[in-house]
């Protein structure tokens, strides 16, 4: 078990995929890596020397934000909107949808379960 950045990528996979469990790194971010240690794209995690695999942690620390450092400057760039008041930090603070989406009818992954309305009923 190979532990990258604090998470602990799968062993069976190839080292492209199991790169990819590790918050902020995806499909692209995880060929520039492989290409940069110098890995071909066939090995797996469990084929991985020692120093390969601290040559990708290396890497991974030099010239990528990932999982904790990510997460902390989403949350802050969010609440920053939130403080300016600006309209996508309104957006945020009632827990509507940001991006211009409909909300009279969906929305329902941003405003919960529907809730019923008493006396609605014709």
């Amino acid at each position: 078990m190979a532990r990258i950045a604090g998470v602990n990528i799968p062993t069976n996979k190839r080292v492209v995929i199991a790169l990819q469990y590790i918050h902020g790194i995806g499909a692209k971010h995880a060929e520039e890596i492989v290409q940069k240690v110098g890995i071909e794209d066939a090995r797996r995690v469990n084929q991985l020397s020692d120093a390969e695999v601290l040559q990708i942690r290396e890497t991974i620390d030099r010239d990528y934000t990932v999982e904790g450092d990510l997460r902390r400057e989403v949350s802050m760039n969010i609440k920053r909107l939130m403080d300016l008041a600006c309209y996508r930090g309104l957006r945020h603070r009632k827990g509507l949808p940001v991006r211009g989406q409909r909300t009279h009818t969906n929305a329902r992954t941003r405003k919960g379960p529907a809730k019923p309305i008493a006396g609605k009923k014709k």
